[in-house]
């Protein structure tokens, strides 16, 4: 069945720009979302983390 996939895929002009492509889409998502991560502050960071903790407050 591979074989198959592989004599279409082998047809199709330009095909190997597609893995090129979704790698880099998902490296820049992904350095991105580490980026946007590290700069939130720290404040913020302890204040989300302690949502889960609090007992009858509204947020």
């Amino acid at each position: 069945m591979f074989e198959q996939i592989k004599h279409n895929m082998e047809t199709i002009e330009g095909v190997a720009i597609y893995p090129i492509l979704s790698l880099l889409i998902f490296f820049v998502f992904f350095v991105g979302l580490g980026l946007w991560v590290l700069s939130y502050k720290k404040e913020t960071i302890n204040e989300l983390s302690q949502i889960p903790l609090r007992d009858n407050q509204i947020v």
